[in-house]
Formats: C-alpha cells, sequence, structure tokens
C-alpha cells in the first residue's frame, strides 16, 4: 500500500487505562490500533486464571474496550491486532466474533496460535530440547517448580498472514511485544522475510510504541517538564517502506513525545544493543533520533541482521505461597524499632520453613513537621509451601498492640483483608524456532502454517571496554538526575537501567562516570552481582544489566520494587562528582 503505515497503540500492560481505546478512537486517524496486555509478570497471573477455568485466561476487559467501537472500526477499515489472548486466543477470537455479530459489523476475526508448548513439553525433552535457564544454563528438570505454563515467543509473519487473508481483528498470545508492530508493517509494506533493515525498524518502532504513555511522558524522569502529564497520550509510529520511522501522538492529547521521551523507552527492558525478535536481530546502536516538528521525532540508521536460531520461552510454576503485611515505626531508633519488629515475625512463623523479609520503607526526618515525616513503613514479606504459617504471622501481627515497639500501628484494613496468594516462579529457556508451531486460524476455521525464517544466525552482544578517564577542572557534588535521566525496567530476574543525557557536551563525561565499579558504588545491592555494560553513542546513553538483582523474576522476589522499575530513580538520586560547566 501506499505511504506510511500509521500504528496507534492503547494498551501498555494488563491494567492500562480502559478509557485508552476510545481516546484512540476519537483521537488523529490511524491504520492499525495495538493493544499490549502481556509481561512476563502478567503471564504469571493470567496463567493462575487459566488454571482455575480453563475457558478463561484471556484478558476479558478487551471485550468491553472493543464492544462499543465495532462500527466505526468496520466503517473506517482500521485494523485491531492485540495480544490480549494470553493463554487462549480462540476463546477470546470467539467472543469478539460474537460482539462483531450481535453489533452487525462486517468484521472478520482471526486468532494466532501455537506459543503453548506446556502440552509438548515432555515430547521437546525427548527430543533433545533441554529447555536450560537464560539467565543460570541449569537444564529445567533442575527448577523446584513444576510448570503449569509455557509459552514460547512467536514474531510478526503470522500477524501478516491475518491480515493478508482480509482479518480485520487478529487476536495473539504470547507473540513478542513489537510483533504487534512488526506484522503489520510488513503486511502494509510487503516486505519479504529478508528485508532485515526495515524489519528492525519496525521492530524498533514496535518497543517505542508497545508500552503506551512510557513513550508521550509517562515515567518519564523529565516529567517535570511535560504538558499534560497527568494523563499522557497514546503513541503513533508513522512507518514508512524503507523503515524510516516517525513516532508523534494524537494532537490535543496529554504528554509530549521529545528525544528524551522516545530514548527513555529505546533503553527500556533490553538486554544490550542487539534486540532479539523472531523475525530480524535489531541493532539498536545504529538508531539516529531527531525531532522534526512538534511531538515528532524521527527514527533513522536502523539497520537488522538475520533472527536468532532460536526464541525465548516463558515457564510458570507454582511454588508455594506469599503474604505482605505493613505497619510503621515513627520518630527516634528506627532501626532498632525495625530490628524488633523482624524479631517478633521471625518468632510468629515458629521455625516454619519460610522465606521473611522485613524493610523499611522511607527514613523519619530530623526535625520532622508533621507525623507523616517522622515515619517509615514497614514490610512484612513472607513466603512458604503452605498457607498456614502465613495466616498466623498475619494474625499474630494484630496482637502486637500492647508487646511491640513504641508507638506501634499497623494498617489495619490492609491487614484484615491480607491472604495468602499462589507464588509463582519465572523460568526462562530458549527453544529452536523450527520446534514451535506457528498458525494462524481464520474465521472459517481455515488454518495458515507460518514457517520460521530460513535465514538465522546466532547474535552476540558486542561488549564495550571500560571509558577512558575525563577529568574535568572542577566539580561539584550533586544528585546525578540534576545532569542525566534513566529508564530501569526487568526481564526475568535481571535488572536493566539505561542512564543518558540531552547535553551533547555532558556524554564525554557521563561514560567516563559510569563504569561497572562506579554503579557498584552507587548501588551496593548490586556489589556482588554480574553486570554487564553497554554504550548506545547515538543516544548519549549508558546501559547496564544488573543480573539477579531480581531473584528469579518478580512474580517470586522478595524486593519491595519487585520488577526494579525505580532503579533508575535511584541512582538519579546519588550524589556524585558533576563538572561545574554541566551544571
Amino acid at each position: 500500500m501506499a505511504g506510511p503505515i500509521r500504528i496507534a497503540g492503547f494498551s501498555g500492560y494488563l491494567g492500562d487505562r480502559r478509557s485508552a481505546l476510545d481516546e484512540a478512537m476519537a483521537g488523529d486517524p490511524v491504520d492499525v490500533l495495538i493493544g499490549d496486555y502481556l509481561a512476563e509478570f502478567t503471564l504469571a497471573m493470567l496463567s493462575a486464571r487459566h488454571r482455575n477455568d480453563p475457558s478463561r485466561g484471556y484478558v476479558e476487559y478487551f471485550l468491553t474496550q472493543l464492544e462499543p467501537h465495532l462500527p466505526a472500526i468496520a466503517e473506517r477499515g482500521t485494523r485491531v491486532v492485540v495480544n490480549a489472548g494470553g493463554f487462549n486466543p480462540a476463546g477470546l477470537a470467539e467472543a469478539v466474533r460474537r460482539l462483531v455479530a450481535e453489533a452487525g459489523a462486517d468484521l472478520r476475526v482471526a486468532h494466532v496460535e501455537g506459543d503453548n508448548v506446556l502440552p509438548r513439553l515432555d515430547e521437546l525433552q525427548a527430543e533433545g530440547h533441554d529447555l536450560a535457564s537464560m539467565d543460570t544454563g541449569e537444564p529445567l528438570s533442575s527448577w523446584r517448580g513444576r510448570p503449569v505454563a509455557a509459552n514460547a515467543y512467536l514474531g510478526g509473519w503470522g500477524i501478516a498472514a491475518a491480515l493478508r487473508a482480509g482479518a480485520d481483528v487478529v487476536v495473539c498470545g504470547r507473540v513478542t511485544d513489537a510483533s504487534l508492530t512488526v506484522g503489520p508493517a510488513a503486511w502494509w509494506h510487503e516486505w519479504e522475510r529478508t528485508d532485515f533493515d526495515q524489519l528492525a525498524a519496525a521492530v524498533v518502532a514496535g518497543h517505542i510504541i508497545e508500552c503506551g504513555p512510557h513513550a508521550t511522558g509517562g515515567n518519564f524522569s523529565g516529567f517535570t517538564e511535560i504538558p499534560g502529564v497527568v494523563a499522557p497520550g497514546f503513541p503513533i509510529a508513522e512507518i514508512d517502506s524503507d523503515g524510516t520511522t516517525v513516532i508523534t501522538k494524537h494532537s490535543g492529547h496529554g504528554g509530549a513525545v521529545t528525544v528524551d521521551t522516545v530514548t527513555a523507552q529505546l533503553v527500556y527492558e533490553i538486554q544490550g544493543p542487539r534486540y532479539l525478535n523472531p523475525d530480524v536481530t535489531a541493532h539498536l546502536d545504529a538508531v539516529r533520533l531527531s525531532e522534526i516538528g512538534p511531538d515528532r521525532v524521527e527514527l533513522s540508521g536502523t539497520t537488522g541482521s538475520p533472527p536468532p536460531p532460536t526464541t525465548k520461552v516463558a515457564l510458570f510454576a507454582p511454588i508455594g505461597h506469599q503474604i505482605v503485611t505493613t505497619l510503621y515505626a515513627t520518630g527516634l531508633d528506627i532501626e532498632e524499632k525495625v530490628a524488633l519488629i523482624r524479631e517478633q515475625a521471625e518468632a510468629l512463623l515458629d521455625d516454619a520453613e519460610a522465606e521473611l523479609d522485613v524493610s523499611a520503607i522511607g527514613v523519619a526526618a530530623e526535625d520532622p513537621q508533621r507525623q507523616w515525616d517522622a515515619t517509615a513503613q514497614v514490610r512484612i514479606m513472607a513466603t512458604a509451601a503452605e498457607r498456614e504459617p502465613l495466616q498466623r504471622l498475619v494474625a499474630g501481627v494484630g496482637q502486637l498492640y500492647l508487646s511491640s515497639i513504641p508507638g506501634f500501628f499497623t494498617d489495619t484494613a490492609a491487614r484484615q483483608a491480607a491472604t495468602p496468594s499462589t507464588r509463582i516462579d519465572y523460568w526462562p529457556a530458549l527453544l529452536d524456532v523450527g520446534a514451535v508451531g506457528h498458525v494462524v486460524v481464520l474465521d472459517d476455521g481455515s488454518r495458515i502454517e507460518v514457517e520460521p525464517s530460513a535465514v538465522v544466525e546466532k547474535p552476540s552482544q558486542p561488549e564495550h571496554p571500560e571509558p577512558p578517564l575525563w577529568e574535568p577542572r572542577s566539580t561539584r557534588r550533586v544528585p546525578l538526575g540534576r545532569v542525566a535521566h534513566a529508564r530501569a525496567g526487568d526481564k526475568g530476574g535481571n535488572s536493566n537501567v539505561g542512564l543518558w543525557v540531552s547535553d551533547p557536551d555532558a556524554w564525554p563525561w557521563l561514560r567516563s562516570l559510569l563504569t561497572a565499579e562506579e554503579l557498584r558504588r552507587l548501588m551496593p545491592e548490586a556489589a556482588g552481582l554480574e553486570i554487564v555494560r553497554h554504550e548506545f553513542p547515538n543516544l548519549r546513553a549508558v546501559h547496564f544489566v544488573l543480573r539477579g538483582l531480581l531473584g528469579t523474576g518478580g512474580s517470586s522476589n522478595l524486593r519491595v520494587d519487585p520488577i526494579g522499575k525505580a532503579v533508575g530513580e535511584f541512582l538519579r538520586a546519588r550524589l556524585v562528582d558533576v563538572p561545574e560547566e554541566l551544571l
């Protein structure tokens, strides 16, 4: 088709703004609407719903979002592509068809399946696929959990095939987040499997718009300079046939699209300069950004190479139960008060086989003007194989009012509502793409088999040596965030954080400052971890992967910030020596 394709996001995660599709339909014209609902953390939750009721396991509120707009979607010829199918894309597709029939809309619905490899785990292992952990290299047989979900990450060619066959709504399960954009772009421009530069550009565009308002000022460290940040709008990617892309947003909606807001999403949840997708390997270090107008940032220079021979598989297993409750410590001797609460919590567990974390959140002010300025929240989290010790712990906390720290009080409503929940562990593995089924099912029941890429190569992340020392004439000790932006994310048990500067003159200083050793100083929690460092000169960014900071994943670790979203803001608060000329 002629001209660039305009793809607009309307969901960045399960639980994102329910009104987002209403906003997109009332916004600027687009060719395709995409909704991303899945994440590793989200899959863990959906797997439990599907296990309890196999007819569920998809994102049910997507139906509520979609229903009022079906006539307009049909009239405009807009395509809708979502991964809201979760663990049951066929079930969601059938539910959408019922709504379409009730609305009398002329729309065809297809779904993409094949990502669910749980029924084939024994067969795959017998064929020699060991499904070893991507993080530790250990075989699946060593895992403490018994898998209840195993989903391979599919590429975008199934989506492209569904659109080519006339589908107006395409429901997917676990395709990669970027595939929601790659599929429509490949369909629109009739790209070939070996158009790696163009496919890589679509992957980058998809990565930027997959998290919705992240690209328009949401969660942005420079949020104080973003207009309308109370409700930042959803982004639009305009992708041309050569891969050149413009990131923009609906006119009149909140937020802003700038080089910095786009950079923030580019360095989010990556593992280095090579961004792996089942259809292509995108080279993020080649991407160049330029503002070409208000709320319009152009991406150029993107290059791609063949995809890897394997794709990721996310496995989940219940490994017991967990519970969280909170109380508060006020005034003096906070450290000693938390220590006493920890001892009392341990006694309440009564030698049960359990993990316990008691952490103070916040620091009491030295000369508080309000009671809350002198108060720290104390979070108690515990895990155990059985529910009973955890129930005993919460009940026991409610009996400490007269026998614990001075000023003891709890969040009574939260404590009364606290019940043990299932603890889900995560196991990321790799599987040969040829062992994964990838099938499009059309509304008449016909099936289209999607073959894996015929050209693959094993990629490697480039290594960046420690930078040269850069010594300024004079410095001032200030928070790092006074000069640098940051964005942090998660991939299983690994946390990643990218830090960058808007000022080109600050780049030599930033790359000299941010060594792996300096990161360990800035974040003592990461002192014993493997830290992988990368540079993105075009973005003036330094990127780190902190291996194992999040344990085995956000659904099972005991951190207060389980998926590491605030790591970047913590680093920005640390004091560093900044050259006077940069302040």
